[in-house]
Parts: C-alpha cells; sequence; structure tokens
C-alpha cells in the first residue's frame, strides 16, 4: 500500500506510541489527585504542553489541551463569539467544517455572517477580508492552510490589518494542515487562538490544542472540574497529551533537519512527473504559496470517484475532491470557491515526512495507468461508479 492521503492523518511514529503506552500503564492516576501518583501524572502532563509549547514558542499556559482539532475550532470561534458583544463573523468561504459549522450554529443563534472567496489561485485577499470587518465584528476566522489545495493564507497581513482597526475583532485561525511541516508562530500571525490537531503530524487521534493569546476572552464550551485553567472541564487524556507532545517534539527536530523543504521538494517532483504522464493533468491552483505536503491535481473531463477507486485497485490511498462529488456529500465548497469546472476531477495526494521518492514514482505510474482506465470504461459504468459512496 502507498498511503498519500497524509492530509488526512499520519500513521503515528514509534516513539509516539511507546510514550503512550507507557503514560497509560504507569500513570493511570488523576492528574487533579492530591497524592503522588497524581502529581506524578500533572507532571507528564505539563511536560507534554511545555514540549509543544516549545514547538510553537509560547508560553505553556497559553495552550489548551482538546479532544483534537474539532474543539479547538470550536472553542476558538464558539467560545469567543458568545463572549463577545458584537453579533457578526467573517469567515473565508473554504473553511474546513469544524469552523463552518460552528458558523452556522451561530447564524442559528442569530449571528450574521460575511464568507469572502478567494481568488483563482486559492487564496484570500488580507484587503476582502479586512474589508468585510464591521464595527459589530466578533469573529474573524481564516485557516493557516487550505486542506483541500495547500494554498497559504495571508493570516499575518489580515492580523495587522485588523490590529489597525479601532475595534479589533477576535482572529481565529485553523492552523491543523501545515502544521509539523510549517513553521508556526502565533504570536507572528496577530491571531487571539490557533487551532491544532496532533495526529497530522505523527501524533495520536483525539489529540488536539488551542492556542489562546493571553487576555483574548473565550467562554468555555462546557463546565466541570475547572481543568485546563477553567477553560476546559473534564479530566485530561494523559496519553494522548503526551502522544501529543512527542509528536511536536520530532516535528520540530524534523524541520530543524530540512525535513519542510525535503517534502516540498517530493511533492513538486510528483506533481511534474503526473502532468507528464497523465494527458490533460494540470495543478488545480497555481502561482501560490503551498503547505509542503498537498498536491491537488486537477484532470478535465476525468470524473474523480472512478479515479480514486482505480488508483486504490493499484494500492494507491489518496482523497478526491471534485465540484462535481458523490450525491452523498455534494460538491466540495473548497473547489466551488476557486470557480472550477464541475467536469474537472480533482485528486489530492498528500505525502508526510515519512514518504519515500519510490512511493511517489509508483504512485505516479499508477495513476497514469488508473487514468487510461477511467478513460476506456464506458459511460454507463463510470455514472454507477462515480455515485458509490
Amino acid at each position: 500500500m502507498i498511503y498519500l492521503d497524509n492530509a488526512a492523518s499520519t500513521r503515528p511514529a514509534e516513539e509516539v506510541l511507546a510514550a503512550m503506552t507507557q503514560v497509560g500503564r504507569d500513570l493511570f492516576a488523576n492528574p487533579a489527585a492530591a497524592h503522588p501518583a497524581g502529581a506524578a501524572a500533572a507532571r507528564a502532563l505539563e511536560a507534554a504542553r511545555a514540549e509543544l509549547a516549545r514547538t510553537l514558542d509560547v508560553e505553556p499556559e497559553e495552550l489548551v489541551f482538546t479532544s483534537g482539532g474539532t474543539e479547538a475550532d470550536a472553542l476558538g470561534v464558539l467560545g469567543a463569539a458568545r463572549a463577545a458583544r458584537g453579533r457578526h463573523l467573517v469567515v473565508t468561504a473554504f473553511e474546513h467544517p469544524a469552523v463552518t459549522r460552528a458558523v452556522e450554529a451561530l447564524v442559528a443563534d442569530g449571528f450574521s455572517v460575511d464568507r469572502i472567496s478567494p481568488g483563482p489561485d486559492g487564496v484570500v485577499g488580507a484587503e476582502a477580508v479586512a474589508a468585510a470587518v464591521r464595527p459589530d465584528t466578533a469573529v474573524v476566522a481564516v485557516m493557516l492552510a487550505q486542506n483541500e489545495l495547500g494554498t497559504l493564507q495571508p493570516v499575518a497581513e489580515i492580523g495587522r490589518r485588523l490590529a489597525e482597526r479601532p475595534r479589533r475583532p477576535h482572529l481565529h485561525v485553523d492552523a491543523v494542515q501545515g502544521f509539523g511541516l510549517v513553521r508556526l508562530r502565533p504570536r507572528a500571525l496577530g491571531a487571539d487562538t490557533v487551532a491544532l490537531s496532533a495526529h497530522k503530524l505523527h501524533g495520536p487521534r483525539g489529540a488536539g490544542a488551542l492556542w489562546i493569546r493571553p487576555g483574548a476572552r473565550l467562554q468555555p464550551l462546557w463546565v466541570g472540574g475547572g481543568q485546563e485553567r477553567g477553560r476546559r472541564g473534564g479530566t485530561e487524556n494523559l496519553p494522548a497529551a503526551v502522544g501529543f507532545g512527542q509528536a511536536a517534539r520530532l516535528a520540530r527536530e524534523a524541520m530543524d533537519r530540512g525535513a519542510g523543504e525535503a517534502v516540498a521538494a517530493l511533492r513538486d517532483r510528483l506533481e511534474q512527473a503526473a502532468v507528464a504522464a497523465v494527458a490533460g493533468a494540470r495543478p488545480t491552483v497555481v502561482g501560490a504559496a503551498r503547505t509542503p505536503h498537498i498536491a491537488s491535481l486537477a484532470f478535465p473531463g476525468l470524473p474523480a470517484e472512478p479515479l480514486l477507486h482505480a488508483l486504490e485497485a493499484r494500492g494507491v490511498l489518496a482523497s478526491a475532491g471534485s465540484a462535481c462529488a458523490s450525491r452523498l456529500s455534494g460538491p466540495s465548497p473548497a473547489l466551488k470557491s476557486i470557480g472550477l469546472d464541475d467536469r474537472t476531477g480533482v485528486l489530492r495526494l498528500s505525502l508526510s515526512r515519512k514518504t519515500t521518492a519510490a512511493e511517489v514514482e509508483a504512485a505516479v505510474a499508477a495513476l497514469a495507468d488508473a487514468a487510461r482506465e477511467v478513460r476506456g470504461a464506458a459511460p454507463f459504468a463510470l455514472a454507477n461508479r462515480a455515485g458509490r459512496g
């Protein structure tokens, strides 16, 4: 199997699994307990927080552990909006569902929203985002790296523009994609909250964090025993937090050795070879800075779902995004937002720092063979396969 769906989830590192196993076995006490076993668990929790903080160049007390990126986004958007006086939101048109569903919940509660569309290059304009802000804007949400296209958004420039306003709204950044291969410094972004997830950088699923700027106002999603400095009630998932800390350390060390540049070079090699091997294939977006690991390829006249299944049959796992998606999922908001033709299939092939050049070469060969198969299939067969799952 050649796994090229790392933007969805990565394989946990062996060091992460070993640390989680040791903690789960030995540090089973509640970190809030006053006895020595509880104190040992609390020390492990704070060591994990410090490791993550070191990777972000922030203070440990500014981080709240969550159950993943979705909860971190919910706390950053819902928590900030419910703590603010304004009732208006500004978001990009291609945010992750973790953000868009939180926005929908706020709209149902009476908030209004402006959605900012990107250009054909998959990047929103900082000026357009700032221009949509009103005196009653509570939250602006802009993701760091678009999860389908891989394009990096001008978050720091947006942060600078918001800082110039008399009433500065809360800026939430979903940085789930890119963290671990892109240097992330929340303070430099001018953000108030930044959402993170461990399973995108060889950590465990079910582990996330939210960085909160000192002084930022947030309403907790729920109350409880006052854990996480009152931001998130409930006994902490210590093995998951420790796994996240280990994954952050490994990612930091890998970036220091040039992992981001190496993955980007391999992504470029994949794209160039795929375009050469498949007639009509092209990058979905061009001209924009991108996160190193995501290659989004467009195939005019080829439906994405049959192409994806043909790849799976050849042992290559990737993901599909198409303006003409399956009946169940509907069109991709990201691809619609950049005006992609609905007859163009799109595949996202995403790498990790563990992906090899040999895997990329084999995947391109499989892709070329899969495209030939799909082009040769009868229209009736294509229609049936495109409707699956």
